[in-house]
């Protein structure tokens, strides 16, 4: 079943992310510890859904006396005693252009070549090789992941919906993943080059929910879930769910076994 937002009467402006109480989650089950010091993720606090993600990490427990520590991300210091990162849903623009300002932007794409990186919805652009249906101007990547991807590819804040996910390596996996798009990036098509990690798809929109409204047409558009290397992008928001799943996928698949290494 899909359910259009409008239909469930919420706002049709641009969301605010603001914190939430905590709500009960599904499926929680403990991590296992890595050391007695934890883990050091940091979410990139420029614009966006940075509260959100902080909360989902800080339901997730260690069965050891380790734990995650979240740092949110505004200078490069900030940056440097991060394991992994997160680059949430927001404005991509907004984000690059305050990267830019506060002497982000190439420590970014410093980190990305060497630690992992999680970027949901604005995150996935950033993430992305190159971008279709930039703003006047062009915009400024990361890259990271050998993908092509088109900005508000689902169109307007009208088209915002959820949909029921199958996605690959989560716990419980036969239990559908809610998937949120909220101007959502459409994948135009994966571009990994030899000697590149190849592009892991771990989920698709139901075929029935192809955009009609982005740009261009590519062969790919139905992958909204993927990893790359020690990179992880999804173009849906899982911090908007009280599901921890993804949280915990992206700290057990892609953090711990970059830090074992």
């Amino acid at each position: 079943m899909v359910i259009r937002l409008p239909e469930l009467g919420l706002s049709l402006k641009p969301p605010v992310f603001r914190v939430q109480p905590l709500l009960p989650l599904y499926f929680h089950l403990p991590i296992p510890s890595m050391s007695t010091t934890g883990i050091t993720i940091g979410i990139l606090a420029l614009q966006g859904a940075v509260a959100e993600h902080q909360r989902m990490l800080q339901t997730l427990k260690f069965s050891g006396r380790g734990k995650i520590h979240v740092v949110q991300v505004r200078m490069p210091d900030d940056l440097a005693i991060c394991d992994a990162l997160i680059i949430p849903g927001g404005e991509s623009t907004t984000i690059a252009l305050l990267a830019k300002l506060s002497g982000l932007l190439e420590p970014l794409r410093e980190f990305v070549k060497t630690k992992v990186v999680w970027g949901t919805c604005a995150g996935a652009i950033l993430l992305s090789q190159s971008v279709s249906n930039a703003k006047q101007g062009g915009q400024e990547l990361l890259g990271g992941i050998s993908v092509r991807i088109a900005r508000n590819g689902w169109g307007s804040q009208v088209e915002s919906f959820e949909a029921p996910l199958e996605v690959t390596g989560l716990r419980n996996s036969s239990v559908p993943y809610t998937g949120i798009f909220i101007r959502a990036p459409v994948i135009l098509s994966l571009r990994a080059s030899p000697g590149e990690p190849p592009v892991e798809v771990i989920s698709r929109v139901p075929p029935e929910l192809l955009p009609q409204a982005v740009m261009e047409d590519g062969p790919d558009q139905d992958v909204v879930a993927l990893r790359q290397g020690r990179h992880l992008l999804t173009t849906f928001h899982p911090e908007l769910t009280n599901d921890n799943r993804f949280h915990e996928y992206f700290v057990q698949e892609c953090v711990i076994p970059s830090i074992k290494s």
